[in-house]
């Protein structure tokens, strides 16, 4: 029964998420909790998301300072050659911007902290994308697929909870994997690559001072066309005003509402896409180095593990604002800038908190776990490695890494070995799974992608399922083919 409704939890979380009838917010608690009261344990629901919250709440606390650093840092130029460089690179080309995502990502994820990852590339990479008028979910998919193969470095957190699981060395995990992991990596790039040329034939090639050109012309022209309008409307409005006539009235409102600067509105009230603006007052170009170094000196504080990332992070940002920002105005108007990012991510982790602490609260996911390890027939018992492969494809989408490898895993190995498979063997074809794991809901990194790129969960989701999935069965078939697994 547990498993049924396990399943039936996710399934109904994502298909309402998909058709786009909750937000992903209040479907991440509300069908949690109505679950939970099927199961008949509705009284433990408050000690279920307390436990979810008190889990995930470091993640939350790294994210909200993390989006609150980055954020600073697009706002004094840290961002500003990068941009420029990969544009002069690209020449606004959108075949060589989704290329460029893809490399960007997989460059960056090397510090393996996907939430880190995202944040840098969608602070690089959105203005081209918003300014190219460029499919936004091609972004966050590409970057999200490029992490995933990534995210099985030994530091990224899979292998190493792999290895500790089985008590493996991690390195003989990982190692004989990376010849599978780069043929993954080289599909994310011709993915990338097909995916760039459908976004060029759709939209040409443009340089940007072509594309900066064009928006000043048409927002001139719109101006202008609502000026007329709403001059007309006035007159109209005067000439009828004694003969009780409504037409005038209705024109004017027409060219008063001006539907024609909605995208100057939407520009003005975005502030990434400032990071093209050379002239911007955010702009502290006297402080640049002190920022790159800053920058790579957290980077490399949260590499070595000196000391828990949220606490890197929280100084951090503290650090950047009250040396970027020494007025305690200008820091309030820069927090205020990034508060909209700060609550949707933010929030999102802790709606999560409801869902993971529900499913494990109640013992949904070992019931799910136990069923699907018990349906696996005994013939394949020789092929324990193929089929972890397989498996860790839906187990890490609805699974946290922690489930999967604490939980799963162990019992797939113990079951290899009865044939004669070796735990090395188990512990490689788990990593498979990472691409499509990386865009789970139940990956709080998942939430800063879409949320930064301001794109709907469920159009990503619908967008790099497939892809991912594709990618990950590739790692696999390269692995077979390799003879890694």
């Amino acid at each position: 029964m547990l498993t049924i409704l396990g399943f039936t939890m996710i399934a109904t979380f994502l298909v309402l998420i998909m058709m786009k009838k909750m937000s992903p917010i209040a479907a991440l608690v509300l069908i949690p909790a109505l679950f939970c009261v099927f199961v008949g344990k509705g009284a433990h629901l408050g000690d279920y998301v307390i436990e979810g919250v008190g889990n995930l709440a470091p993640t939350a606390a790294m994210l909200m300072f993390a989006i609150v650093y980055f954020g600073l840092m697009i706002d004094v130029g840290l961002f500003d050659p990068i941009v420029r460089g990969i544009l002069k690179f690209c020449k606004a080309d959108p075949l060589r911007i989704v290329v460029g995502t893809a490399l960007l990502a997989a460059i960056v994820s090397l510090d393996g902290d996907g939430s880190t990852t995202f944040m840098i590339t969608v602070s690089a990479m959105y203005p081209l994308y918003k300014r190219l008028k460029m499919s936004l979910v091609v972004m966050t998919g590409v970057a999200a697929t490029a992490n995933g193969v990534m995210n099985t470095l030994p530091w990224g957190g899979p292998t190493a909870r792999a290895a500790t699981a089985l008590k493996l060395d991690a390195a003989d995990i990982f190692v004989p994997m990376i010849p599978a992991l780069l043929v993954g990596l080289l599909f994310v790039f011709i993915l990338a690559y097909g995916l760039g040329l459908r976004e060029r034939k759709r939209l040409g090639v443009l340089s940007l001072d072509e594309v900066l050109e064009q928006e000043k012309i048409v927002k001139d022209e719109e101006k202008s066309e609502s000026e007329e309008t709403v001059l007309v409307g006035a007159g109209a409005s005067s000439a009828a005003a004694g003969s009780g006539d409504d037409k005038g009235r209705t024109t004017k409102t027409t060219g008063g509402a001006g539907s024609g600067t909605d995208a100057e509105d939407d520009d003005a009230d975005d502030v990434r896409l400032q990071g093209l603006d050379p002239n911007r007052p955010t702009l502290r170009p006297k402080l640049y180095w002190f920022n790159a170094l800053l920058t790579v000196a957290l980077l490399t504080a949260m590499i070595m593990e000196w000391l828990p990332i949220p606490v890197l992070f929280i100084l951090g940002a503290a650090l950047a604002l009250t040396v970027n920002f020494p007025h305690i105005p200008d820091q309030k108007a820069r927090l205020a800038a990034h508060a909209d990012n700060v609550l949707n991510v933010s929030g999102m982790v802790f709606a999560a908190a409801v869902f993971t602490g529900v499913l494990q609260g109640t013992g949904m996911v070992d019931s799910m776990a136990k069923w699907i390890v018990d349906g696996i027939p005994s013939g394949m018992g020789p092929h324990m490695a193929l089929v972890t492969g397989f498996l860790s494809l839906p187990l890490t989408y609805f699974m946290s890494n922690d489930g999967f490898y604490f939980g799963v895993l162990p019992v797939l190995a113990e079951a290899g070995a009865a044939h004669g498979v070796s735990p090395l063997e188990i512990a490689r074809a788990s990593l498979v799974g990472q691409p499509l794991h990386m865009s789970s809901p139940l990956v709080p990194a998942v939430y800063v992608l879409v949320g930064m790129a301001k794109v709907e969960f469920g159009d990503h989701t619908r967008f790099v399922v497939k892809w991912a999935a594709v990618t990950s069965l590739i790692i696999l078939a390269a692995g077979i083919l390799f003879g890694i697994i």
